[in-house]
């Protein structure tokens, strides 16, 4: 942390405007060696949280200081090599987001002139950053943890409302408040037990073993709630994985297209068209859906490729968070609807009854029967009862909205498996106060609970998994 670092921190793609993000001791040497202030102000005595009006120049080795004079843009140009008209912020350390020195400079959002710009930094004396090394920095600093520098990713991969609220509460500390209390108890009888031991004489642990496994069953039944959420978390963060199922010609590319507002999948009347897997990521109203279109499942196909496609829609059915099964209300359920209803059984999944604009053969009230799943009559063609297809899928896996002011979502899989540690670790110490063992047997497991808790938090982490971590990161963040 003792170098000054450079990125690029928006996207490299033409754009209003484009930000050069500059972190460490020495920011406000390099932005002066390269910054044509409009006014004669240095800009080692500017203000923190002022943003200033000039142009960056190439770097020639000379300080930029203006002392005397003030510049228009016709005078910057004559004197320096100019690259860019830019507004340059200026915060200084501890108050900012990786607690250093830190300046941004605002320019034009061209991925020219942006790489320009960043190559006059770096030649001024600051390095290129690695992908997350200005998170990385936040959290050594010790202005975030490690559950909250992940939650940034998050913020920034949100694909919907639920999973940017959820990121966002994390982001604020939801996941630190939900385990600190925990670790503040268990370190509490920690204390107490091995003070206890070390002073014998003034200290009685008589009925302690009692009072301790009454103590731990809040705290245990509160990580295993905690841990309980990741099933839900995971299909916030990363979506639903929806497979639509059908046989041929009951409208599974038409619902996909519906459900995305786009021609996405061949739609034609020849059965056997859609071959192989198509997969789109979708929000709907507020959910993400990672939907995958099938191959028509039937028995009696003559073609070798459409046979994988129709394996493959199985293999991907049994891994489904949501089955969409579409059934073609027009005409009577035949051996392939009955593999599809099959396949439903003790899933989580809709029958869909597609084209209900033409005269109806299947009842709705006989599918139900068959399926053992709420069904929703729509029409693709038409685009009609795809709202209460929406609700449906909202109340099967959400209950209803997710308040997200007082609960907390575990979305990650290693806050959920260090959650685990140390509820397996409280188990041990019941079982060792059952199993009548000594006090110094607690110490150990609960000490073990404490430190996969601190894991989370990134206090009780390695190196190598601190730079894991932030590797996944893109580069100017």
């Amino acid at each position: 942390m003792g170098e000054t670092i450079a990125a690029i921190a928006s996207g490299m793609t033409a754009s209003g405007i484009g930000i050069i993000r500059i972190s460490g001791p020495e920011a406000f040497a390099v932005l002066e060696s390269i910054f044509l202030p409009r006014t004669a102000a240095d800009v080692q005595n500017y203000k923190t949280n002022t943003i200033h009006y000039g142009w960056i120049k190439e770097y020639n080795g000379k300080c930029s200081r203006h002392q005397e004079q003030k510049l228009s843009m016709q005078e910057a140009a004559s004197k320096e090599a100019v690259i860019d008209e830019v507004l340059v912020m200026i915060m200084r350390a501890p108050h900012t987001y990786t607690t250093e020195d830190t300046v941004e400079i605002d320019c034009h959002g061209g991925p020219y002139v942006m790489k320009r710009i960043l190559e006059a930094v770096i030649a001024a004396g600051a390095r290129p950053a690695e992908p997350g090394e200005f998170t990385k920095r936040a959290f050594l600093g010790g202005r975030i943890d490690l559950s909250e520098a992940e939650a940034v990713m998050d913020v920034i991969g949100s694909r919907s409302e639920d999973a940017l609220k959820s990121s966002l509460m994390q982001l604020s500390g939801s996941v630190r408040r939900a385990i600190s209390g925990i670790r503040t108890v268990l370190m509490d009888e920690l204390a107490y037990i091995e003070a206890a031991l070390d002073d014998p004489e003034h200290m009685d642990l008589t009925g302690y073993p009692e009072e301790l496994a009454e103590k731990l069953q809040v705290p245990e039944q509160k990580l295993k709630e905690l841990a309980a959420t990741f099933d839900e978390g995971k299909m916030i963060r990363n979506g639903i994985l929806t497979v639509i199922l059908g046989k041929p010609n009951a409208g599974k590319s038409s619902l996909l297209n519906a459900l995305t507002g786009e021609d996405r999948a061949i739609v034609t009347d020849i059965e056997g068209t859609t071959r192989d897997i198509l997969e789109e990521q979708i929000e709907l109203g507020g959910l993400s859906l990672r939907i995958i279109d099938t191959a028509g499942i039937r028995d009696n196909s003559g073609d070798a490729i459409e046979q994988i496609g129709i394996e493959r829609a199985r293999k991907y059915a049994a891994d489904a968070d949501l089955l969409l099964a579409v059934f073609d209300a027009a005409r009577p359920l035949d051996d392939n609807d009955c593999e599809i209803l099959q396949i439903m059984q003790g899933r989580k999944a809709i029958a869909i009854l597609n084209k209900s604009d033409l005269p109806p053969v299947v009842k709705e009230e006989e599918l139900q029967k068959l399926a053992g799943a709420p069904v929703v009559r729509i029409s693709a063609k038409e685009l009609t009862g795809l709202t209460q297809m929406e609700e449906y899928i909202r109340n099967m896996f959400f209950s209803g909205k997710l308040d997200f002011n007082e609960e907390t979502v575990i979305t990650n899989i290693r806050h959920r498996d260090a959650l685990m540690r140390s509820v397996e670790s409280i188990r041990l110490v019941r079982e060792s106060i059952e199993n009548g063992l000594p006090e110094d047997f607690y110490s150990i497991d609960l000490m073990d609970a404490y430190r996969s808790l601190g894991e989370i938090l990134g206090e009780e982490v390695s190196d190598d998994l601190v730079n894991t971590i932030f590797a996944k990161f893109c580069m100017g963040k």
